[in-house]
């Protein structure tokens, strides 16, 4: 092997490592625009020495791997991608190689938004939607139909004069800037990771195995074009938008028919005007051939439609200095450190903050008080740091670490064995745990009492009107009134919803608590197991790690939790002031499809642990075996399976993905 050929399956090899990263993992290490120009430097290399083309060159397939625990479904009509550019030169180029391929001197162009989102197709027959799948690899993809159904404003059902019998249209499922900030601003809540972008968060939540979960993320979609349609009636690309509008499906309302460089340059610097502005992340525009016949008749070349492009607007970046790591405490006492910036104008606001997580992340990317950084708000609603500038790094520069005291109480901080976060113990005496466990006992995700926002309560606890959790049902009308922008309506407004709480679920007022590590499914699994808070507060460790999915951090939280005289004497006094949570039905199993059955669990469980997953089927009769054999009664698949499916195939056994797993139960 040469040198040169060498060198060429070492950029494959590249190219397919960050596709894999940017397609499955969802986390990207490169710009699009650098992983282009590595893209095209392959291209190069191939159309120069084509006796090099390999048959697992990037060039020769769609760039999206399949994902375990779904269906495969076939592409009727295969999705490709588009081939990108990020130059007006290149746009120039491309109109005169279709008018070449044409035969004429002009031809119609139809320009329309870039989504930075999910590629699935959805098929409706006699008007019904009755399939949704993903892109996959391009010639398969996922069924995810149970999901897609999910997408609030996607209709299950076609309407207008003119539905076809069968329908496949293409589109992008994506999540849009207010939906992403608010699962986001949950998951700092709850001490957990945050999703670097919206793309990230829309591709985790569209193949999660439970589309009870799906739903919550309340996802978006927008169609653009037409697979295949039986009536045939429409002829151009433009035609599609309102065609499918009139059937009412979503589509994206900016889009143009353009008939020169000009009329398309000109939609494109409006697109880039308000990309900012938009309510969810687009990266480019997309121009297309708009006579439907043309775009058939010239097809494609390798993995790309000649008749379209795709112009791609190159992320917007910007250099700044780090003027301090400042450390914030969250309501659990989480601390996360925050890089204060030297402000700087990008994507038209000015950025003097970005969040750098954990302290893991500021050691792997040795991030350091003084440095020159590079941040990127490219498709992202929360800037981050891209690098540091290392050749830039004064020689007085030191390696930053998590302090050793909480900035708010000066409390000594621990640290958990096995967990990442830093944490502060000082529970009851540190006030800025005290503020946020405030703030989330009102949120949407807790009793979510309305007109009790940051900005009130902080005012509150300012004041000393609100110190505790039981303040908030001792506030008066008197007390309300001397707060910024509270009326007689106002107040009468908040001392409602205050009123309306009293009877929230008792999942929701588990969530109010802010216990450790419970989250919205945790308290949902304790709520519907104990039935009533009295039960659940009575729970040993032993009773509470019986509980599926419910491990030994989280028992061992909870028992704590109750077992302090403050929190009781606090949940007492709630109850005395008329909080009375709602009791949720028990579950008792006595005899049960599983019982007697033999299970093995294979693959990363998106709902449950292993470890939860065991104690359910456990419960339920059945037993947990290591090895799959032919007295293996069902295998429960997660992500990233392994050799065990293959085995079980062999042997005929049942394989459970977990939605169905969890419709056994």
């Amino acid at each position: 092997m040469s040198i040169f050929t060498n060198e060429y399956e070492q950029l494959c090899e590249l190219i397919w490592h960050h596709n894999r990263l940017y397609y499955t993992d969802h986390a990207p290490e490169i710009s699009d625009e650098e992983y282009d120009l590595l893209f095209k430097k392959l291209e190069q290399l191939e159309r120069d020495n084509p006796q090099w083309i390999i048959p697992s060159s990037p060039t020769q397939r769609v760039s999206e791997s399949l994902t375990s625990g779904f269906k495969s479904i076939e592409h009727k009509i295969p999705m490709l991608s588009l081939a990108n550019t990020y130059s007006k030169e290149e746009i120039v180029d491309f109109i005169k190689r279709m008018q070449k391929l044409m035969g004429k001197d002009q031809a119609e162009f139809s320009a329309e938004l870039k989504m930075d989102g999910i590629a699935v197709t959805a098929t409706f027959e006699k008007g019904v939607f009755t399939r949704g799948v993903t892109r996959g690899n391009g010639w398969k993809g996922d069924d995810i139909t149970a999901n897609m159904r999910t997408i609030s404003h996607l209709p299950l059902k076609l309407y207008g004069e003119h539905v076809p019998d069968y329908l496949e249209i293409r589109g992008e499922v994506y999540m849009t800037h207010e939906v992403f900030a608010e699962l986001n601003k949950q998951k700092i809540q709850e001490g957990e990771a945050v999703w670097a972008n919206p793309r990230n968060a829309a591709a985790g939540s569209l193949k999660l195995l439970n589309s009870q979960e799906t739903a919550k993320r309340n996802l978006s979609i927008a169609f653009y074009g037409i697979a295949e349609e039986s009536s045939g009636q429409i002829t151009t690309q433009f035609e599609i938008f309102n065609y499918l509008k009139s059937l009412g499906l979503p589509v994206l309302a900016q889009f143009s028919l353009c008939h020169s460089l000009d009329e398309l340059w000109m939609f494109i610097e409006k697109i880039r005007a308000m990309r900012y502005s938009l309510a969810y992340d687009i990266d480019g525009v997309v121009i297309k051939l708009n006579e439907l016949k043309e775009q058939k008749r010239l097809g494609v070349t390798g993995k790309n439609p000649r008749w379209a492009i795709a112009y791609k607007f190159a992320a917007l970046q910007a250099t700044t200095r780090i003027q301090e790591i400042t450390v914030q405490v969250g309501r659990t006492g989480v601390l996360t450190p925050v890089a204060e910036l030297e402000p700087v104008n990008l994507a038209g606001s000015t950025i003097s903050r970005a969040t750098l997580h954990n302290e893991e992340e500021i050691i792997r990317k040795d991030i350091r008080i003084g440095d020159i950084v590079l941040i990127e708000k490219g498709g992202d609603v929360i800037p981050k740091i891209v690098k540091v500038e290392l050749d830039k790094r004064p020689q007085t520069s030191e390696s930053w670490s998590m302090p050793t005291v909480c900035p708010a109480c000066k409390t000594a901080v621990v640290r958990i064995p096995g967990e990442v976060a830093v944490r502060c113990p000082n529970e009851k005496g540190c006030e800025e745990q005290q503020i946020r466990r405030l703030i989330y006992f009102a949120s949407k995700h807790a009793l979510d009492i309305d007109h009790l926002g940051e900005r009130v309560i902080i005012q509150l606890f300012q004041k000393g009107f609100v110190l505790n959790l039981v303040d908030f049902f001792k506030l008066t009308k008197d007390q309300i009134a001397q707060l910024e922008g509270f009326k007689e309506k106002s107040i009468n407004n908040l001392f409602t919803s205050i009123e309306k709480s009293k009877d929230a679920t008792l999942t929701r007022f588990l969530m109010a608590l802010s216990i450790k590590h419970v989250g919205a499914g945790t308290a949902e699994l304790l709520a519907t197991k104990a039935g009533n808070l009295k039960n659940l507060m009575q729970m040993s460790m032993q009773e509470l790690q019986q509980i599926g999915g419910i491990g030994e951090k989280v028992a061992q939280a909870v028992v704590a939790h109750f077992q302090d005289p403050l929190n009781v004497a606090e949940i007492q006094e709630l109850q005395e002031l008329g909080l009375n949570p709602k009791a949720q039905d028990a579950v008792t199993y006595e005899s049960h499809l599983f019982n007697g059955k033999n299970f093995v669990l294979t693959g990363t469980l998106e709902t449950y642990t292993r470890g939860g997953a065991s104690t359910l089927i456990k419960e339920r009769g059945g037993k947990v075996v290591a090895t799959v054999s032919k007295k293996t009664d069902y295998v429960v698949a997660g992500l990233d399976p392994g050799s065990k499916i293959d085995k079980a195939q062999s042997l005929n056994i049942p394989i459970l993905d977990e939605k169905k797993f969890i419709s056994l139960l």
